[in-house]
């Protein structure tokens, strides 16, 4: 039985055989102005623009017509699919695209400035939240970053205007380089550079021709003899080429406008491309109101208020305790992670969901003048009962996971938490009420029942969030601001000269011998290693040592300050002035949130601007996840980041999709929203490119919908199911609506690559519980290839993006080091709330249906060694077969060593893949770090890594005894385990600045501790060796295990087929 029309997702889906005949027409409810309501039919696929003009036909028909004016002047506004009103600027938009949540139009009066609110409109609607919403938020510091950025937009317009073509091509199209750029290609006998063999394609042609040019020629030059070929061929014509052409790269969209040899670009393919002088940008004209500075009203410095800093309760409500408890208030006063002085707490509070405190007054052991500039206060409610009571409801269900006993018979659980900046945006200390809503739910680590590491913004869900008022008290007449940098620096020299070096201070310069072992032997320390007082006052009383010896221990050294003396602070942000630069991978770990001092941060993100704009991709998930670590908008890691993107369009792709991923999230939505519409207005031209991603996206999850509605409807009928939800699939995606916003659109996995139009028959959906979709694209720039992309809704695919971006730095370093493991890092990319995509390894299949295919029985398909190798040989020959099984041999270690260090997880046979050409690769990264799966408290995988008897069969080329293959690929895991050990702390690093992104099986320190263990860490190469070489041997010797794992595995998908 089809559903009702009531329900909305039929109302805007496609129709179906599954869904019932929707009419391609609907009723559509619209208000007037006039106060006139009229009903009328409308076609679900007309532009809003076609829907206003019929409705301005039909509205002659009633009472005050006259009165609406011109049509021009009206534009349509609704509620949208979040329950938000959405105004209507972008009229080109269809219906069915804007899928209002009910089928009601409001006509409104528009405003003037129809420019500005249309793009303000386009822009909301591509970031997934309406600027209405910034608009409406009261609070100076959003106002004044959204005007900074604004002016900052205007002037990044303008230059993009004065671009010529081929600096337009560079920012927008850049290509890939080889990771050693340095080393050309030779011909392997006399080191002299090798030819290469390059096919050009003419644009606007059939025509093509073969060169045949050294590695060390330029784009330039290839042009040059490209067209001086073409002109023997087509006859002498006027040289008017010069300057007009451009080499692409013939299967993506990557343009060679560097003069730089042709070995150091990663693909040689090329294809010759006409470029016409054109504007290429959008040019918006908007006019700027003058600046008008306050006046310089009498300020107070910090550094001038001895006073003790204190905070005044007023009270709480919508506090949701047991009636018998008593709720306490603590308060901790926290810079990053150091916790400053003794936290303080309330009297006991009794009371249903309001409380007030008698002795509300809460004064910390730390002077106003000695509070760093980043101090944050962290506030937790709680309560105290006399004993655990058994749960007859979920209500206060995380009282037995977070709670602590604090003495004999009492019971402290947590409530809720909020933290809040103690200095505001502008550096003033806050004064006066706050309301602050805080937050219910807590990590697995807490700071003395405290949440340092957990957001500054307040909980936006104010209707149901518990509410604490408190006060700041006044110290001064006049506002109360932290020092400017020259004062700062002012200060050091002072207390320097005075001699205030404090912790023995006779240990000042230049350390002894005995020192310098010492300190050596804690700079080679992991990042996860403690510092004893006694090491940081070592480390501190020898800080001029550690620059001039030891400057990559910088993030040590911060870690021995004591940021509660102000005098020390002083002279750490003086010597960070003389600091020698640190290599960007060093510098990523001080954009920790161990590290919250303004001028660390800003020195970091200036040793980042020495990244190329790979690495910069390389590492731009952490930068991303960061600030959430920045308590200010406007900060040094944010304009670093947009200003990167303005000038690499592929660095704005991936900083606007990972930040539009997130902006569901309450803690980070409003922060990201700003940074995503400075994005936009800075890059007009791009906003199209992407709206027309967004828009495909949300083509994908309605088919998504639809087929996980027509699965629950179909459940009792597996073969009915199938064929309906098939046909209804395809009978979607081959309507015009559909079919259209999904083709001729840039990747969202891969900006370079265009991906043209579906090809509807090859397209599937996958057997799972989420029923992913399996879209198949012809490629515009290749000859007929297809590509595969996964559609992911309801898994967070941000785990599988992590480990798939650590799989592709692996690959990084062990190229460095001369050793390439034909690691297959796929593209993975999370675009919204529990969404993303996957890309598709094209010639690839399943270690399952390779094992499946050989045996008619499930359960002996596990056991048959030659199933692998039999595959293999099936689809290569000779040479080839060779080549596949050395392929085989390589990306076998690879995988071997990056599961056994990243702690990988459910390692069916459907999550191991081998391509034709012999490399095998792990999907499916659902568990890491350790987080093995159990079945009865039994662990299920008792090996470090899979290493099985059929993949050794392989390696041995099909030969018992084959000893050298398997030396050389014990060699090549032992070679690449050792090259991960050397970069350990940066895997660290990586893993611990995105603790806070809400990962399952990333929440603590706690879960980062296994790569020091996997890793070795701590111990010398040798002893590192030995452990790897025994985990090696257990693997091997264990395998059975294995085996007997992936036999019940395919019974399991044997039976469910």
């Amino acid at each position: 039985m089809p559903p009702a029309m009531t329900d909305l997702l039929d109302m805007w889906a496609a129709h179906s055989p599954l869904a019932g005949q929707t009419p391609d027409q609907i009723t559509v409810d619209f208000l007037l102005p006039t106060g006139i309501y009229i009903q009328m039919d409308v076609p679900r696929e007309a532009t809003i623009q076609h829907i206003k003009l019929l409705l301005w036909k039909q509205a002659q028909n009633f009472p005050l017509f006259p009165a609406l004016g011109e049509m021009e002047s009206h534009m349509f506004e609704c509620v949208n699919q979040t329950a938000v009103h959405e105004e209507l600027e972008d009229e080109t938009r269809r219906l069915c695209d804007v899928r209002p949540f009910l089928p009601v139009l409001k006509l409104v009066t528009r405003n003037c400035g129809r420019a500005e609110r249309l793009l303000d409109s386009k822009i909301g609607v591509l970031i997934g939240k309406g600027l209405h919403e910034l608009d409406a938020i009261n609070d100076q510091e959003v106002k004044d970053f959204r005007s900074k950025m604004f002016r900052i937009s205007e002037e990044q317009m303008q230059r993009v205007q004065m671009m010529t073509w081929k600096e337009w091509l560079q920012a927008c199209f850049s290509p890939q380089l080889e990771p050693a750029a340095g080393t050309a290609i030779t011909d392997g006998v006399n080191d002299r550079p090798a030819d290469l063999k390059v096919t050009i394609h003419f644009d606007q042609s059939q025509d093509s021709a073969s060169l045949k040019v050294p590695a060390t020629c330029t784009p330039l030059e290839v042009i040059e003899l490209s067209m001086r070929k073409w002109l023997t061929t087509h006859g002498p014509e006027e040289e008017e080429w010069r300057g007009q052409y451009v080499l692409r790269v013939s299967h993506c969209l990557e343009f060679l406008c560097e003069e730089i040899s042709l070995f150091q670009y990663k693909h040689v393919g090329l294809l010759i491309f006409t470029v016409h002088y054109a504007n290429t940008a959008h040019s918006q004209q908007v006019s700027l109101s003058p600046l008008i500075f306050p006046l310089q009203q009498l300020q107070t410095c910090v550094w001038d208020v001895p006073s003790p800093f204190k905070i005044v309760l007023v009270n709480a409500s919508k506090v949701n305790a047991e009636e018998t408890a008593k709720v306490n208030v603590r308060a901790g006063l926290f810079h990053g992670a150091e916790l400053l002085c003794k936290p303080a707490v309330s009297s006991e509070s009794s009371g249903r969901s309001d409380h007030t405190w008698k002795e509300n007054t809460l004064e910390f052991d730390i002077f106003v003048n000695d509070l760093p500039r980043m101090t944050r206060l962290c506030i937790a409610i709680y309560a105290v009962m006399d004993k655990v009571k058994k749960q007859k409801s979920t209500r206060n269900a995380h009282i037995n996971k977070y709670q602590t006993i604090r003495k004999a018979g009492k019971v402290h659980y947590p409530i809720a938490w909020v933290n809040t900046m103690v200095f505001d945006y502008k550096g003033q200390l806050k004064t006066g009420d706050i309301i602050l809503h805080c937050w219910s739910s807590f990590p697995d680590e807490l700071e003395e029942m405290l949440n340092p590491i957990g957001t500054i913004q307040t909980n936006p869900y104010t209707e149901n969030a518990t509410a604490l008022h408190i006060h700041f008290p006044e110290y001064s007449s006049h506002p109360i601001v932290f020092p400017p940098f020259d004062k700062v620096r002012h200060f050091s020299v002072i207390a320097r000269s005075c001699g205030h070096h404090h912790r023995n201070s006779c240990l000042f310069g230049r350390g002894g011998k005995k020192f310098y072992i010492e300190l050596k032997e804690i700079m080679e320390r992991d990042p996860l290693s403690q510092l004893c007082e006694n090491e940081k006052d070592l480390i501190w009383t020898l800080r001029h040592d550690c620059r001039e010896n030891f400057p990559q221990s910088l993030p040590k050294l911060l870690l021995s300050v004591k940021w509660s003396k102000h005098e020390d602070m002083a002279q750490l942000q003086a010597l960070l002035q003389i600091w020698p630069k640190l290599c960007p991978r060093d510098a990523l770990e001080l954009l920790d949130f161990n590290y919250p001092d303004q001028y660390v941060r800003e020195y970091a993100v200036g040793c980042l601007r020495d990244m190329s704009d790979e690495e910069l991709l390389q590492y731009l998930l952490q930068l991303v996840q960061v600030l959430r670590y920045e308590p200010y908008y406007d900060c040094a890691l944010t304009h670093f980041l947009l200003e990167r993107a303005q000038g690499n369009r592929k660095i704005g792709h991936f900083l606007f999709w990972h930040l539009r991923s997130e902006i569901h999230m309450p803690a980070v939505s409003v922060q990201f929203a700003l940074i995503l519409e400075a994005y936009c207005r800075c890059n007009i031209p791009h906003i199209e490119v992407l709206k027309k991603q967004v828009e495909a996206l949300s083509k994908l999850k309605s088919v998504n919908e639809l087929i996980k509605l027509g699965t629950i409807k179909n459940a009792r009928s597996k073969t009915k199911e199938a064929m309906l939800t098939k046909e209804a699939m395809m009978t979607c995606l081959r309507q015009s609506g559909y079919s259209e916003t999904l083709s001729d659109l840039q990747s969202p996995l891969n900006p370079n690559v265009l991906l043209s139009g579906i090809n509807v028959d090859k397209c599937r959906y996958m057997d799972s519980k989420m029923k992913p979709l399996w879209i198949v694209y012809n490629n515009k720039l290749l000859a007929g290839d297809n590509l595969g992309i996964i559609f992911k809704n309801g898994d967070d695919l941000r785990q599988d993006m992590l480990t798939l971006q650590i799989l592709k730095l692996m690959d990084l370093l062990w190229k460095e080091a001369n050793l390439d493991l034909r690691i297959v890092p796929y593209a993975c990319l999370a675009t919204g709330d529990r969404a993303g995509l996957i890309e598709v390894v094209s010639s690839a299949d399943t270690i399952a249906n390779i094992q499946l295919t050989s045996s008619n029985v499930a359960a002996a398909a596990a056991f048959n060694k030659d199933a692998l190798l039999n595959w293999l040989k099936e689809r290569n020959s000779g040479d080839a077969l060779d080549r596949a099984i050395e392929e085989f041999t390589l990306s076998c270690a690879g995988y071997c060593v990056a599961t056994y260090v990243l702690g990988i997880g459910d390692r069916h046979s459907d999550n191991i893949m081998v391509r034709s050409t012999g490399q095998l690769f792990h999907i499916d990264f659902g568990h890491i770090l350790g987080n093995f799966k159990s079945k009865f408290g039994i662990k299920r995988e008792r090996v470090p890594f899979i290493l099985t008897h059929d993949f050794i069969h392989v390696i041995q080329q099909g030969k018992t005894g084959y000893t050298e293959k398997f030396g050389s690929f014990r060699q090549y895991c032992e070679e690449a385990y050792l090259i991960l050990r050397k970069n350990g702390n940066l895997f660290i690093t990586l893993f611990a600045l995105m603790l806070t992104a809400g990962l399952p099986e990333l929440t603590s320190v706690k879960d980062i501790q296994y790569l020091k263990d996997s890793l070795a860490l701590g111990k010398t190469d040798d002893e590192a060796l030995k452990q790897f070489r025994q985990k090696f041997d257990e693997a091997l010797r264990e395998s059975w295990t294995t085996k007997v794992n992936w036999m019940a595995h395919n019974v399991a998908k044997d039976n469910r087929s």
